[in-house]
């Protein structure tokens, strides 16, 4: 059964392990006084992703086979028959983002359906082992710009402006190369990195130790990976901003050009009684002690984030 938590007391104290969203959503790791005061999360008018979309992965730098497979089976499961699956599962984590669209009286576009697009690898390392904002969005526009949310992941070698000291991913939009159907037009990019090996304790809690804070245990990684489980938790939550505020406008709470969205607006909380230094309690896996919430596509296990729920102004974790 999903529980809520309030998001602003949630904010208050989670301020070690809060990964706000920088731009058009990087998840920062700083806290800014301003997320203190009691804003309200609304709607800003603008549209939210709807239709077909598929999410193109592109790979930059080294990943092992079974290291892309995580990714794409996450991706492949937000789409997945929830009968077909075992509950909680990570399609009914995407469920609900469904009502960000319900409370807006004016839409009437065709429901948000995802599905796992083209792959892209680049294990030749185009614009070496660091890398600038502007060459991630020219990392992002090599895949399909219509209907799509091309997704940047870098591996574990390669710095990223901002990785680790300000952010662990980010999301945002670009116009198009080409005109569609005659008119300009934007696409929607995420890009996330593999932690491992630069900041675990600040982009794969908690999966492992936090730098700050209660110094709890980690919980074992549910596919005995840590940079790659860690990368899917900020993946999740980079999607479901990307659907409901992909162009800036959309639903986010606090200043636009750092705003806490769908599941930035709940950091730190991945099941009931969550607090600082503790994500929530979770479901284990028997065989391997394995802490998840949510169950995927070819027998996957997930730790995925709480969303901001719009109707009761609350979090909402899966277990």
């Amino acid at each position: 059964m999903a529980s809520s938590v309030s998001a602003n007391f949630f904010l208050h104290l989670l301020l070690f392990v809060s990964l706000f969203h920088f731009n058009l959503a990087a998840r920062l790791l700083t806290h800014s006084t301003e997320t203190q005061q009691n804003l309200l999360f609304q709607y800003h008018n603008g549209p939210l992703l709807t239709g077909k979309i598929s999410i193109n992965l592109i790979w930059y730098g080294k990943f092992k086979p079974s290291q892309r497979a995580i990714v794409s089976d996450f991706i492949a499961s937000l789409s997945s028959p929830m009968s077909a699956i075992a509950q909680p599962s990570v399609a009914t984590w995407w469920k609900a983002t469904e009502k960000y669209y319900h409370l807006i009286k004016s839409h009437k576009g065709s429901p948000l359906a995802l599905s796992l697009g083209t792959q892209i690898l680049d294990e030749s390392y185009l614009f070496g082992k660091s890398l600038s904002n502007k060459q991630i969005l020219q990392l992002a526009s090599k895949g399909s710009q219509k209907d799509a949310i091309n997704v940047v992941l870098t591996s574990a070698d390669v710095a990223v402006d901002g990785f680790c000291s300000s952010r662990c991913g980010t999301h945002g939009s670009s116009m198009s190369a080409k005109k569609i159907n005659g008119k300009n037009s934007k696409f929607a990019y995420i890009w996330v990195g593999n932690s491992e090996t630069q900041c675990p304790g600040q982009c794969a809690w908690p999966f492992h130790q936090p730098i700050y804070g209660p110094q709890n245990p980690p919980l074992i990684s549910p596919n005995n990976d840590v940079g790659l489980d860690g990368l899917v938790i900020n993946l999740a939550s980079l999607l479901a901003g990307t659907a409901t505020n992909p162009f800036g406008n959309g639903y986010y709470q606090g200043p636009k050009e750092a705003p806490l969205e769908a599941a930035s607006a709940c950091p730190g909380i991945y099941g009931k009684g969550a607090y600082p230094g503790y994500a929530g309690d979770l479901l284990v896996d028997s065989a391997t002690g394995a802490s998840y919430n949510a169950h995927g596509a070819n027998g996957r296990k997930y730790l995925l984030p709480a969303l901001f729920d719009p109707s009761t102004s609350a979090c909402s974790s899966l277990v």
